[in-house]
């Protein structure tokens, strides 16, 4: 095989890649959340994933490669607060909320194919694979580093911490983490402000929920992603893909409470990501308002063109959308 190099978030380096089975590469990518049409930022992770995915067969290796549909269990705050993002789409659109994971799965699904993106081998869904998140969060908790309250389950990151480093991928000490988080409120259940729920517990409202031992619940955001890449790739990865706006607190997340489980380091030997896109002195994303929708992208301008334009940017560099480069793009298409 030819020499890959790779930067890895891990060790911020860039690093000779060697696959964990002669030939054989495990390429895990953390997939859309669909309750939302895809816009600019979506297509150039996804875009330079799918060109990382095309050298690793090039090069000959065989690749299975996982990317997840998260369908369920992705509230709208980051401290496991805030509405489900799903069922409140559906409320507003009065629909059931896998009417709406339906919806734009199909079409994120259609923007994957007009950008000639391949597919992954294993599309799985956090839906599908309920059971093995439960299980999962049971077996945090037999190794001493879950807890339940009122029916939630919560990982507790400084007991952890205390045999590990949580803040490993961020090259960031847990005291550090500590300042840019707020105090616990009287409310709050948690021992601690960064422990994370790896199930929670649903209310009467909630539309989307299933039973387990704790009772009617939900999966955690983070614990998805763990729960699916180890059933299908195994303990350790070689390659783990995502959106420069995931390291935390998500792939920190998943890389504390996948070793707890397997009791093996790392989690994923390669952690690759994709930095944002920005507008207007701004980050591109869904809170601030300010994306640049896919579909009015191509009322005016070729797929080519555009998938030409996002992979002219380096991946790991972020760069601000600017309708010249894009200009510039549909001219070199045409030539």
């Amino acid at each position: 095989m030819s020499d890959l190099k790779l930067y890895n978030t891990l060790s911020r380096q860039k690093e000779s890649f060697e696959p964990i089975t002669a030939d054989h590469v495990g390429l895990y990518v953390c997939g859309p959340t669909v309750y939302s049409d895809v816009h600019l930022g979506n297509c150039r992770t996804f875009i330079s994933f799918d060109i990382i995915y095309r050298y690793l067969r090039y090069l000959g290796y065989k690749v299975r490669y996982v990317r997840n549909i998260t369908d369920a269990g992705h509230l709208e705050g980051d401290r496991d607060e805030g509405d489900d993002k799903f069922s409140k789409k559906a409320r507003l659109e009065r629909l059931e909320p896998m009417e709406i994971v339906q919806r734009y799965t199909v079409g994120f699904h259609k923007v994957m194919q007009l950008f000639n993106n391949e597919p992954p081998t294993i599309e799985p869904t956090a839906t599908g694979h309920i059971t093995e998140q439960i299980r999962m969060a049971q077996q945090i908790i037999d190794n001493g580093y879950g807890y339940v309250v009122n029916g939630t389950v919560y990982f507790d990151v400084e007991k952890y911490n205390k045999e590990k480093h949580y803040g490993i991928l961020t090259n960031r000490k847990l005291e550090d983490l500590l300042e840019g988080t707020r105090e616990l409120g009287g409310q709050d259940e948690k021992k601690g402000r960064l422990d994370f729920a790896l199930w929670i517990k649903a209310g009467p409202e909630h539309l989307m929920q299933w039973p387990s031992p704790w009772g009617m619940g939900f999966p955690g955001w983070h614990i998805e992603c763990s729960a699916m890449a180890t059933h299908l790739l195994g303990e350790t990865i070689d390659i783990h893909c995502g959106g420069g706006d995931l390291v935390f607190p998500h792939h920190e997340c998943e890389i504390a409470q996948s070793e707890t489980v397997t009791r093996r380091q790392p989690f994923a030997n390669f952690w690759v990501h994709v930095a944002m896109v920005g507008y207007e002195g701004e980050k591109m994303s869904k809170s601030l308002g300010n994306l640049v929708m896919v579909r009015e992208l191509l009322t005016d301008y070729s797929p080519d063109a555009v998938r030409l334009y996002l992979a002219q940017h380096h991946y790991r560099q972020p760069w601000e959308d600017r309708a010249s480069q894009l200009e510039q793009a549909a001219v070199m298409v045409q030539k």
